[in-house]
């Protein structure tokens, strides 16, 4: 079986027991198909792990608290991932998998880097978030620092920014482990990226207003079915789009930092 044999069959089989697991959506699962595929199949073991080093703890930590999460209405999507959420994700990362083996030394290495910091971003924006969600006290603005609602973009909590930093490390301590990539630049690339994604979240991200339930929220149309107004930021500028912002500043704050690391990468 060739190389790429071996990783579509392992990524189909991991998107179908996703997609029973209620992890993934019907299309989530493809498109998970499709990163695990590119990933493994250009990266082998070692960039299969750095990925379930995001992918396992991310999906475990959205099972906890869930009643809790589902009642935050004002937010984004619920429920399992769909492609558009698994590719913000892993898209950036999977496009460095590929990229990486094309290049000569010590390009290639850097390249590795950014993979590894993309998907350190996900991983650190994801324990942030599930469990700053879950945090006794109220979130603040990150620009602000005035308190806001729990689950909306651009908050920040104590629990969520030391969550941040463990995701970025988890990420960080399989890419060294595995021989991926060296563990500073890909943690700092994660926290970068995390923390970027907050920026996006408090200020370009579309923030609406439900006119029926007078509040704030992020959907269009409200979970009560009224259309909501938007308040501020750009209008295409969905939760989606924060989170590709965010790997594509943890892959590129990872490169530049392996880049320019004394030794080799």
């Amino acid at each position: 079986m060739t190389a790429f044999a071996l990783a579509a069959s392992f990524a189909a089989a991991a998107g179908i027991a996703a997609w029973r697991a209620r992890a993934l959506s019907a299309s989530g699962a493809i498109a998970a198909f499709a990163v695990g595929t590119a990933v493994f199949g250009c990266g082998g073991w070692p960039a299969a792990a750095v990925l379930f080093a995001f992918f396992i703890p991310s999906v475990a930590l959205s099972r906890v608290g869930k009643a809790r999460k589902r009642a935050l209405a004002d937010t984004g999507k619920q429920g399992p991932r769909d492609a558009w959420q698994v590719l913000a994700n892993g898209g950036v990362a999977a496009a460095c998998a590929v990229l990486a083996p094309t290049l000569a030394p010590p390009w290639n290495a850097v390249l590795s880097a950014a993979f590894a910091g993309a998907f350190a971003a996900a991983s650190a924006d994801t324990w942030g978030t599930e469990i700053g969600t879950l945090a006794p006290s109220s979130p603040r603005s990150i620009l602000t620092f005035r308190p806001i609602a729990a689950g909306l973009s651009g908050g920040i909590t104590r629990a969520g920014t030391a969550a941040t930093l463990a995701g970025a490390a988890a990420v960080a301590l399989v890419a060294r482990l595995a021989g991926v990539a060296p563990f500073l630049p890909v943690a700092l690339g994660g926290v970068a990226g995390a923390f970027f994604d907050s920026l996006l979240g408090a200020s370009a991200q579309a923030l609406r207003w439900c006119p029926r339930c007078e509040r704030a929220c992020e959907t269009d149309p409200h979970a009560c079915g009224t259309p909501s107004v938007l308040r501020r930021g750009l209008a295409w500028m969905e939760n989606d789009a924060v989170n590709l912002a965010a790997t594509l500043c943890g892959a590129a704050v990872a490169a530049l930092l392996c880049a320019t690391r004394k030794g080799s990468p």
